[in-house]
């Protein structure tokens, strides 16, 4: 097995090297090969490349027949610009699955969109962050194919007690930079899966209502929310589902996860495929 590291949102610091030649030793002890895009650490402000360039890194890796999985380790402002340069056709052709998280939610959602391809909502690097020993045990049972843990989502409802369809979405601010594009999904029947690393009452409840406004709420058969990491920790009246409630229909399928978010502990999804939960 070999795996290429892509990094189409912002650059890393060039501090992170170790971290990722921690990374390519994990992945190696797993049996995984790596290949690392030429553009990843950051050179220009928050720029590894241009969005030509880290987009070309993206496409080598997808035209590369010994590659056989892309993992993006990176995140930030700027996936959203390499859309505009990927060569969907060779991508939907392909049966490598990008992984990401975060900013890689546009580069995940717009690959659904334009290909019909799954994608997966995780960041390789929790591999060497806090919870390493954890989720080195989950991936290498995904890898190895003795184990499904990594991809076991706990869940409760919210409101409703069952809901079905294609996992859409993913980081809130970053789904909704797609919204108006030809990028965007259509959210007809999905679950629309949604949690965020920043962000307060006023901030997330605009979100949610720039999304209803959308119509994605009117369409969707359910909504999974995941982690809201700086709203969990603040000293908040409402609740991330108060807020949400005020922007859905009522009687619309809601249900909660701690597992997918930006805790170094989060387990992966896939979107762009479909699922069942209830």
């Amino acid at each position: 097995m070999k795996v290429g590291l892509a990094a189409c949102s912002n650059g890393l610091d060039p501090d992170c090297g170790a971290q990722i030649d921690e990374l390519c030793g994990v992945l190696e002890r797993m049996g995984a090969e790596t290949e690392r895009a030429p553009h990843m650490f950051a050179s220009k402000d928050d720029f590894s490349g241009t969005d030509e360039e880290r987009a070309g890194d993206l496409m080598r890796f997808y035209g590369d027949d010994s590659i056989d999985a892309i993992y993006d380790v990176s995140g930030g402002d700027l996936a959203n610009g390499v859309l505009n340069y990927l060569d969907f056709g060779l991508i939907a052709r392909s049966p490598k699955l990008f992984w990401g998280y975060s900013d890689l939610t546009s580069v995940i959602n717009a690959i659904y969109a334009k290909t019909g391809r799954p994608s997966v909502l995780y960041q390789i690097r929790n591999l060497v962050w806090a919870d390493s020993e954890l989720q080195r045990r989950r991936f290498s049972g995904h890898i190895s194919g003795r184990s499904g843990d990594l991809f076991d989502i706990r869940y409760s409802f919210l409101q409703g007690r069952s809901m079905e369809g294609v996992v859409v979405g993913g980081n809130l601010r970053c789904f909704l930079k797609l919204a108006g594009t030809e990028f965007w999904p259509d959210l007809t029947g999905k679950i629309i899966l949604l949690e965020s690393y920043g962000g307060g009452s006023g901030r997330i409840a605009s979100m949610f209502c720039q999304l209803g406004q959308t119509g994605a709420f009117e369409k969707a058969s359910g909504i999974l929310l995941g982690t809201f990491t700086a709203y969990s920790r603040a000293d908040l009246n409402l609740d991330v589902f108060d807020l949400l409630k005020m922007h859905i229909p009522e009687g619309v399928p809601v249900a909660r996860t701690p597992d997918v978010g930006h805790g170094s502990d989060a387990r992966a999804v896939m979107i762009g495929k479909h699922a069942v939960f209830g």
